[in-house]
């Protein structure tokens, strides 16, 4: 018997998974860290996943943003591979100093029909230019074309700066510059509608353990819903009470 072909997971079904969404539905992406979690999160009938950088990070045994290119772009490309049927973005920090060309490449190759691209150093927590981020984000469109689903971070708040003005003048020039969505990571989330309003693009909001539920960033504005590093540590925090269990019964 001949198997069923299954369609190769595409940007563009990752886009459209995006928009028409009714707010107390936002689109919901766990982050897998590894290629396990990722069967874990496809079982579960996930339409799509959303890699995390640090969740990555700590699964290879790396502080966050001290991981290798070669061994993140490895890492995303067993993610992929484990999830044949489901489009996957990929959060690439920074681009890792990558020219667009280079950047949109190594994704192609690792399988990944999105990626999260972020407007600061992590290394020293200073926001960059935003219009010349807005020209980088434009050179990784022009590269990619409608291959790639650009989710543009926009770091504002995250780096300690109040109010939405400068969230959305960068998200505004992330959008002329041909993001799909923005990220204003760590927005407070009474501030998401105006955000949305303001830029005019899906704005992905993340879940914080202390936070609103998905459903309520939903209806608070956000389209799109991650969950940073937070499902990779809380595996891990039930990792260490199954060893303190199996040590106190030893």
């Amino acid at each position: 018997m001949t198997p069923p072909v299954t369609a190769t997971p595409t940007a563009a079904a990752l886009r459209a998974l995006h928009h028409d969404r009714r707010p107390e539905r936002p689109l919901v992406l766990p982050g897998p860290w590894d290629a396990a979690s990722a069967k874990v999160f496809a079982d579960a009938g996930f339409p799509a996943l959303a890699t995390p950088s640090a969740g990555v990070a700590a699964s290879l045994g790396h502080e966050d943003g001290r991981t290798p290119p070669d061994e993140m772009f490895a890492a995303i490309a067993r993610i992929v591979r484990a999830v044949p049927d489901l489009p996957v973005s990929a959060d690439v920090e920074a681009g890792y100093g990558l020219s667009a060309k280079e950047l949109v490449a190594r994704l192609a190759e690792a399988g990944a029909v999105g990626c999260n691209l972020e407007d600061s150093d992590h290394a020293t927590g200073v926001l960059r230019d935003p219009r010349r981020q807005a020209d980088w984000l434009a050179e990784v469109r022009a590269e990619a074309g409608d291959a790639l689903v650009i989710n543009a971070r926009i770091d504002t708040f995250l780096q300690g700066v109040e109010g939405t003005e400068e969230a959305i003048l960068r998200g505004r020039l992330y959008a002329e510059a041909g993001a799909d969505c923005v990220y204003p990571i760590l927005a407070p989330p009474p501030l998401l509608a105006e955000l949305a309003a303001g830029i005019g693009l899906p704005v992905n909001a993340v879940r914080t353990p202390d936070g609103p539920s998905p459903q309520e960033l939903g209806t608070l504005g956000a389209s799109r819903i991650t969950f940073g590093p937070g499902l990779q540590r809380q595996a891990m925090a039930a990792v260490k009470e199954m060893a303190e269990r199996l040590r106190e019964a030893d």
